[in-house]
C-alpha cells in the first residue's frame, strides 16, 4: 500500500500560535486497488463508513495556528480510532497472537482495528485473509499515524505547558439521542468527562449552539480509543471528539456535497476561532490546563 498512496499528511501552519491539535483519521478517500479487489463491495458502499469530506469541514485549522492531521488511508481499510490489535478471529485464516483484543464490543460488532464490516452491516470481504495482512497494515498506518500524532501533541504540551486535541469525525443523519428522539447536529465527546475538563466541553457546546445547530455532550458518541488514549486533563492534555452529523453537509446516498457545505465549513472555522480565544483566555486557569 505505500507504494499506491500516500498515508497522511500534517497541514502545518507557518507557525504554531494556539496549543490545539486537530485530527481527521477517519476521512480518508485513496482506496489501494488491490484493498478494492479484495472487497465484495462496489466503490460506493465501500465508503459508507467513511467520515466524508470531514478534513476541509475543519481545513481552516492551520489559518489559525494549528496542525491539522489528516489520514489518507481509508477507515475500512484500517481503523486507527482502536486499539493497535483489536482483531476479529472470524476474519483471518490464521490464529491470532495472544496479545490481540478479540473480545472488545468493537470488534464484536465488526469494527476492530481491521473492519469486518462497513456501515448498515455491509461485509467488506468474500473470504478470510493472512494475518500478515491485518500485521502489514498495523505497522505501515496504524503505528506510523499515531506516532505522527504522539508527537505533534507532544510538540504542543512542549510549547504551550498544555495542549487540546480535537479529534474530528461524522455520523449517520439517523443518530438519535436515546430517550428524546433529539437528531443532533454535532456531539461534543469527553468520555463522560475523563478526557476533558468540563469547561472546555461547556464551551465547544456553546459556541456551536450560538452558531445555530444542535449540539449534545458524549451521547450516543463520548469518544473512541484516541479521545480516551490522549485525553490526559491532569496533565493537561485534553482531548474532545466532535462529531458532525453527515445529513446537513451530504446527500447520504450519492455521497455528493451539498450546496451549502461551505457553510458549514465556515461555521466550523468560526467555532474553531472561538475555542482558540477561549483557550487563551484561561490559559492561566488550572481548571482548564491541569485539574
Amino acid at each position: 500500500m505505500t507504494n499506491e498512496i500516500e498515508l497522511f499528511e500534517v497541514r502545518e501552519p507557518a507557525i504554531q500560535t494556539i496549543p490545539f491539535v486537530y485530527n481527521s483519521p477517519h476521512s480518508g478517500r485513496r482506496y489501494p486497488s488491490t484493498f478494492l479487489d479484495e472487497s465484495r463491495l462496489d466503490e460506493i458502499s465501500i465508503r459508507r463508513s467513511e467520515d466524508h469530506y470531514v478534513d476541509e469541514l475543519f481545513s481552516a485549522a492551520p489559518r489559525f495556528g494549528a496542525p491539522l492531521l489528516v489520514a489518507h488511508f481509508p477507515r475500512a481499510y484500517v481503523d486507527v480510532n482502536r486499539e493497535p490489535y483489536e482483531l476479529d478471529p472470524r476474519m483471518f485464516s490464521d490464529p491470532l497472537p495472544p496479545y490481540a483484543n478479540s473480545n472488545s464490543a468493537r470488534v464484536a460488532g465488526g469494527l476492530g482495528t481491521i473492519p469486518r464490516i462497513v456501515a448498515e452491516n455491509m461485509e467488506i470481504y468474500e473470504r478470510r485473509m493472512p494475518l500478515t495482512v491485518a500485521m502489514e497494515r498495523i505497522e505501515s498506518c496504524y503505528k506510523p499515524y499515531h506516532a505522527c500524532l504522539r508527537r505533534l501533541i507532544a510538540r504542543t504540551h512542549a510549547m504551550f505547558g498544555f495542549g487540546v486535541l480535537i479529534d474530528c469525525h461524522s455520523m449517520p443523519g439517523n443518530i438519535r439521542v436515546a430517550g428524546s428522539g433529539l437528531k443532533p447536529d454535532f456531539i461534543v465527546g469527553d468520555r463522560y468527562g475523563t478526557s476533558a475538563s468540563a469547561e472546555l466541553s461547556q464551551a465547544a457546546l456553546q459556541f456551536l449552539e450560538d452558531l445555530g445547530f444542535t449540539a449534545v455532550r458524549n451521547k450516543p458518541y463520548a469518544g473512541g480509543f484516541i479521545t480516551e488514549h490522549y485525553g490526559r486533563p491532569a496533565r493537561g492534555l485534553h482531548a474532545l471528539q466532535i462529531e458532525v452529523n453527515r445529513s446537513i453537509y451530504i446527500d447520504e446516498t450519492t455521497l455528493e456535497k451539498r450546496s451549502d457545505f461551505d457553510v458549514l465549513a465556515g461555521s466550523l472555522a468560526v467555532f474553531m476561532e472561538q475555542m482558540a480565544e477561549f483557550v487563551a483566555d484561561y490559559a492561566g486557569d488550572r481548571a482548564l490546563a491541569a485539574e
